[in-house]
């Protein structure tokens, strides 16, 4: 079954539950797909929808620190609830070491010697770590191994 299907019948379930947080954000995400679906014309693949489901995941988590400063428990609580229906669909994240050793050999494979190269070297990253790592966690280890 593709991500996009799991999707639809996960948001059909929620909805039979009468779970509308997790109906909710379901349906977030399928527009976000969808939309992009319709601006670019094209059928978004699994590693695609896991990027959407990424982003997705990156905006509520920027979010809550405003949610927090706001004291509003219940949204806060929504939010995180929200969160971990995300991550549920995302792969297993990677540890610091796994993604610091991936940088590693990331590096090694396009010769990157600099901080010149940290382009190539991110361009690599982003595809092979798309929803399992942070982007900006990448970045930094990163600059750090090419520094």
């Amino acid at each position: 079954m593709s991500l996009k299907e799991q999707l639809f019948t996960d948001m059909k379930d929620a909805m039979k539950a009468k779970d509308s947080l997790r109906k909710n954000t379901i349906q977030s995400v399928r527009t976000a797909v969808l939309q992009e679906e319709k601006d670019n014309n094209v059928v978004l693949s699994d590693d695609q929808i896991i990027g959407v489901i990424a982003s997705q995941l990156k905006k509520r988590k920027a979010a809550l620190p405003e949610f927090e400063k706001s004291g509003r428990e219940d949204l806060i609580n929504e939010l995180k609830s929200e969160i971990k229906v995300l991550e549920s669909y995302l792969p297993e994240q990677l540890s610091q070491e796994e993604l610091t050793r991936m940088i590693q050999e990331v590096i090694e494979e396009v010769g990157a010697t600099s901080m010149k190269d940290m382009g190539k070297v991110m361009q690599v990253m982003t595809d092979r770590a798309t929803g399992r790592a942070d982007n900006k966690l990448v970045s930094q280890i990163v600059r750090k191994l090419l520094a």
